[in-house]
């Protein structure tokens, strides 16, 4: 079989001044190397659209894990991917699949350390796509979720969000939270993904759709929103809640932003007399948890006890138009490109 000499590349075309639309980006194909010593070919089957893309090429954020994104530069993330090619010595074979982090194009040549091979048994490869390890690093290293907590998770209805309800209650939660901006969502969430109650911000005070939801406080949350949900989140919590800081929707869906900040009030008297610890999240600081993840939700997927809800989308030259999508709140679960 003849091996590919071009792969299709998405690129920032021009950096927006609100949420980016398709306009802002180019589908190109481009010249694809033949592998030197040492690298690997691979054709990618699905990759991830994901929000935190808006901070990447906003322009705005400090001490960001990940390189910004500017005009002329390839889009990246996690991705899914076939290996066409692999050196005899190596520790790839053509037909493995793997995962790694150049989505956004169809092919790529690079180093084997640059990809993590998937094994074969595993039961949803596109699953580990999902970024639950976010989700999963909280609710067992920031927030330590115990038995008997109830829980609150903002942005319940993304790709981190939709596990990681599921993961709290699997973890020993006894009631689990969400909030959505959508009622359809929030009806999915409580019928499909057995969150107890979810709010709707905008529809009631988010102060008193807690107070309902929670009459005794919260002991855990995750917060995947920041502004209001936030100080509403740290208003609800009762003595000693954990609370960690996962994201920042609020700032990123907001075309008024440049998407990489979400400022939220926070009552630092409560958080002083309650006791509240407060921690931000980010997978840099816990270099264990991949492959702890990955083990883990492999078995939840095989026994049933956990399910991976996501939106495809069809092609490679759509892929603009779902990151559009994800920004208004088109999307349930993961959005994923199938190539």
């Amino acid at each position: 079989m003849a091996l590919p000499t071009t792969a299709r590349v998405v690129r920032l075309a021009a950096r927006p001044t609100g949420l980016p639309g398709p306009e802002h980006f180019t589908v190109a194909e481009e010249p694809l190397p033949a592998p030197g010593p040492g690298e690997v070919l691979v054709r990618n089957r699905a990759f991830l659209v994901f929000p935190g893309l808006r901070t990447l090429i906003g322009g705005e954020g400090a001490g960001l894990p990940l390189p910004r994104i500017g005009p002329g530069d390839a889009l990246f993330g996690p991705a899914l991917g076939e290996v066409l090619a692999a050196p005899d010595d190596g520790p790839l074979r053509p037909g493995d699949l793997v995962t790694h982090l150049s989505g956004w194009r169809d092919g790529l040549v690079a180093g084997a350390d640059r990809f993590t091979p998937v094994p074969a048994d595993f039961p949803d490869p596109p699953a580990l796509l999902s970024v639950g390890s976010a989700g999963y690093g909280a609710l067992t290293r920031t927030a330590a979720v115990r038995p008997g907590d109830v829980v609150l998770v903002t942005g319940a209805a993304g790709a981190v969000g939709t596990l990681t309800g599921q993961l709290a209650r699997l973890l020993g939660a006894a009631r689990v939270i969400g909030t959505t901006r959508s009622p359809g969502k929030a009806k999915r969430l409580t019928d499909e993904l057995g969150y107890d109650a979810v709010l709707v911000p905008g529809a009631r005070p988010l102060a008193e759709q807690l107070a309902e939801a929670a009459p005794e406080g919260l002991d855990v949350v995750v917060d995947l929103v920041g502004g209001e949900q936030l100080t509403a989140a740290v208003d609800a919590a009762r003595r000693g809640a954990r609370i960690a800081v996962v994201g920042a929707l609020s700032g990123q869906l907001d075309p008024a932003r440049p998407g990489g900040s979400g400022p939220a009030v926070i009552d630092g008297f409560r958080v002083c007399t309650l006791g509240l610890t407060l921690r931000g999240f980010t997978g840099v600081d816990h270099p264990d948890l991949d492959a702890e993840w990955r083990e883990r939700l492999g078995g939840w997927l095989r026994s049933g006890e956990l399910s991976f809800p996501w939106t495809p989308v069809a092609g490679i030259d759509r892929a603009p138009e779902a990151l559009a999508r994800l920004y208004t709140g088109d999307t349930f679960g993961a959005t994923i490109v199938e190539l």
